[in-house]
Parts: structure tokens; sequence; C-alpha cells
């Protein structure tokens, strides 16, 4: 992910305020200052790491079980994805756009960690779930994490 100028980080964060509030909840000050951390981080982060990193800007200290919560209200209104082959976390590239997207699709470098958000069309993961029907199993996520090398890396 590229540096964000406060001008896109400020778009971001009021897209992210706007859509907490249009699904019914509340974008409280502590979980706006995770999300900002998670905008300009260029690496998934663990809680752990937005922990540290928080705790290391202020004054207060905020337990890891309280930045666990907050990522699970970020992820729950679509402003954050938990990468389970990691259990780290990153922002969606997709914040401030209105219309629909694909189902998100992860590239992870195995050398770097770096991460890129890429779309599939639904229908892929549609024929994933009607093989996973077939073989009398129930599909509980349809997140695919992808483990590759990045161009740099190569």
């Amino acid at each position: 992910m590229e540096t964000l100028s406060s001008s896109r980080l400020t778009t971001l964060l009021d897209k992210a305020l706007n859509r907490c509030h249009q699904q019914g909840g509340k974008l409280t000050q502590k979980r706006e200052r995770v999300l900002k951390l998670m905008l300009q981080s260029r690496k998934p982060l663990s809680a752990y790491e937005v922990a540290d990193q928080l705790n290391k800007d202020n004054e207060q200290s905020i337990p890891a079980m309280s930045v666990y919560r907050m990522l699970d209200f970020l992820v729950s209104n679509q402003l954050v994805h938990k990468l389970s082959s990691a259990n780290k976390y990153i922002a969606c590239s997709h914040i401030a756009c209105d219309h629909s997207h694909q189902v998100p699709q992860f590239l992870i470098c195995s050398k770097c960690q770096k991460v890129k958000e890429i779309g599939i069309p639904k229908t892929i993961v549609e024929q994933l779930q009607q093989s996973v029907q077939e073989a009398d199993f129930q599909l509980l996520n349809s997140q695919l994490e992808l483990d590759c090398i990045c161009q740099d890396c190569a």
C-alpha cells in the first residue's frame, strides 16, 4: 500500500464513518485510531502489533483484548479484513468505493508479507460452494488467501 496523503486519509475515514452510521454502528475515537493505523500500515498487523503501536503514541495503555474487539467491529463493517492464515488484519482497499465489488481474494507474499487485495467473480465462489456441498460439507468462509511471491521478491 502506498503512503496515504492526509486528504486521502481524511476521505477514507469520512467514508468509514458514514458506512458505520448507515449500518447502525459507531466509529468511536479508539476504533478510528485503529482504522487509521491500519490504513497507514504497509503490511498486515496482528492485534498485538496494533496495541503496541497505539500504546507508543498514547498515555493510556490499551489492552490487546480491547484491540481485538475494535478489529472485530471494523471487520464486521467491512473496513478491515482478517487474514486467517496469518492471524493478522489489513485495511480494506475498497472503503471509498460506492459500488459493489467482487469477492475479496488476498495475494500474500511469503517473503516480505506484502498483501494485495483483488476480487474474483461471485460465480467462482458459487461454483466452489456447490462443489463443497456435493462433498457433504458447508462452506463457512469464502475468503481466499493465496501464498505467492510478489514481483519485488521474485
